[in-house]
């Protein structure tokens, strides 16, 4: 399926979060990662223009976020829902590595809408929203510093979500109008002449002896070969050697 179709299918839930910046935190966290679906059960403040702030680009998930007074409501029409947990508890789904999890959100993602659930930024999911979901998920912290933002968690999932929509490749944008820094690869019979010019500018100089040419070249060519010659930069030496064969005009005439 379309990656971008399963993206749009996924819902981002965030249950009773209490800062209004994590909220614009998140939004933002979701929009650079092809995701759009936020969902917001009780927030302590919204709107806000904090969320707002810190949203920077993506206020329209913000102006497009749906509110519920539940979980359950949030989770209307899905077909496999996942909650964060920082650790296994005694009832509920066991709590599955990020990357495993999410692939299986993806499948389930082909057949209907899916949401990732993250809890309050204190005391996390209650029990009893947890045994609402199919699936729990964790992100393996440093043990000695495990306090994760709600907002980076929200980056960290995304992330994972868009790396298994795209089997591991996803599109790379380029910002509009910016010149692309790289040319294409340098054709055989433009490295062929590269090396011809080399080597006659070597000879003029004296540097290369024809009658004992050693390994000079063969070295510069796997000096050449290593780096994948682009045009641009075969143009670039090819200038550079044309250079030292023009004429400095310095001089008077007798």
């Amino acid at each position: 399926m379309n990656p971008e179709v399963l993206l749009s299918r996924i819902r981002v839930v965030l249950c009773r979060p209490s800062h209004p910046g994590n909220i614009g935190a998140a939004a933002r966290a979701m929009k650079t990662m092809g995701l759009s679906r936020l969902y917001l059960v009780s927030p302590k403040q919204f709107p806000d223009p904090e969320a707002d702030t810190r949203a920077t680009g993506a206020v329209d998930l913000l102006e497009s976020a749906v509110l519920t007074q539940d979980l359950a409501a949030a989770l209307a029409g899905t077909v496999h829902a996942v909650a964060m947990s920082a650790r296994q508890r005694d009832l509920g789904p066991a709590v599955g590595a990020p990357r495993h999890i999410v692939a299986n959100l993806l499948e389930a993602a082909a057949e209907g809408e899916v949401a990732l659930v993250f809890g309050n930024e204190t005391t996390g999911l209650s029990n009893e929203e947890v045994l609402l979901c199919q699936a729990a998920v964790c992100i393996p912290t440093n043990p000695a510093f495990s306090s994760l933002n709600l907002g980076s968690a929200v980056q960290v999932l995304c992330y994972e979500c868009r790396m298994a929509a795209y089997a591991g490749t996803p599109p790379v944008g380029r910002q509009g109008g910016v010149t692309p820094f790289a040319s294409p690869r340098a054709t055989h019979d433009e490295v062929e002449g590269l090396y011809r010019h080399l080597e006659a500018v070597m000879t003029g100089t004296g540097f290369f002896n024809p009658a004992q040419p050693g390994r000079l070249m063969q070295k510069l060519r796997r000096l050449f070969s290593r780096s994948g010659l682009e045009k641009d930069e075969v143009n670039i030496l090819r200038g550079m050697l044309a250079s030292t064969q023009k004429p400095t005009g310095h001089g008077k005439k007798g």
